[in-house]
């Protein structure tokens, strides 16, 4: 078996052009493939290459991804963005002009985002350094994989035993003795005795018509015919190597279906015992396969 969870965590530390980096994954559950990325000012035209390295290696859940780069100003150059410095002068202009705002103190410009930059400071055209950062990337996402690969084993152990559960409780039913042509025949004869009692006679052909109806809605052999059905297919399922998430939380549904089939028809109080317990093992079994990639 090899189910993919949607849950896991990697992370990735490395140099790159004098700059330590982190790379931290994180991925859960989701109902398509959802993307939330946090990059460094400066480095936001990774963006695309993140995304586009993240859809190469999951196919679905919510994955976040954050990059944190640390540089060191020891021993480099300290250099003032003239661009950003105007940007920030002409605001002061603009606000000095107002009664209530204090003259700002030039340490206080210069202690803005942007406005001073070191040499090694990481910049939006480092080739070399987006090399490096896309391949500690690369390192994070194999760790995610794994991540999600271990948990989906945990996982395909745990819907194997629900599903054998299901199988087992299945076949109890279908061989219950109320189920027994003899056991129907005379709960129907039971049926229409209390019937005619009550209506003191009833046209016989009707009362013939009404005991076939009677027993037709009885009768679970469809219900138990495709439940093993979905069983042969969820066991399939289990076996592929794609992802089969989706799929399996559709059978879910289709087996949650033909139990409630079941216990509405059910006349008999172990049928209706059996039908309650596999409603929760199917409950169960849903929650499990919402995980699964």
């Amino acid at each position: 078996m090899t189910l993919r969870s949607m849950t896991g965590f990697a992370r990735c530390d490395g140099t790159a052009a004098g700059a330590r980096f982190h790379w931290e994954l994180r991925s859960v559950n989701g109902r398509g493939l959802d993307m939330r990325l946090r990059l460094p000012p400066g480095l936001e035209t990774l963006e695309a290459s993140v995304r586009e390295a993240i859809g190469h290696r999951v196919n679905r859940g919510n994955v976040s991804a954050t990059l944190t780069l640390e540089t060191s100003v020891a021993g480099s150059d300290i250099r003032i963005n003239e661009r950003a410095l105007a940007t920030v002068l002409a605001a002061v202009d603009r606000l000095a002009k107002r009664d209530d705002f204090d003259r700002a103190r030039p340490e206080g410009i210069l202690a803005l985002r942007g406005v001073l930059e070191t040499g090694d400071a990481p910049g939006g055209d480092s080739e070399a350094l987006h090399k490096e950062l896309l391949a500690g990337l690369g390192v994070a996402l194999d760790g995610l994989a794994d991540a999600r690969l271990k948990e989906g084993g945990k996982l395909a152990t745990v819907v194997a035993d629900q599903v054998a559960r299901i199988e087992t409780l299945v076949g109890q039913i279908a061989h219950l003795p109320a189920r027994q042509p003899e056991a129907v025949r005379m709960r129907l004869a039971e049926q229409v005795q209390r019937l005619v009692g009550a209506a003191g006679s009833l046209d016989p052909d009707r009362l013939h018509q009404e005991a076939i109806l009677l027993a037709t809605r009885a009768d679970v052999e469809e219900e138990i015919k495709r439940l093993g059905a979905h069983i042969s297919a969820a066991r399939s399922l289990l076996a592929e190597t794609a992802p089969v998430g989706r799929r399996l939380d559709f059978l879910a549904q289709e087996f949650n279906r033909e139990v409630n089939t079941i216990c509405s028809k059910s006349a008999d109080i172990e049928m209706t015992r059996h039908g309650l317990e596999l409603k929760a093992v199917i409950d169960q079994l849903r929650e499990q396969v919402q995980n699964i990639e």
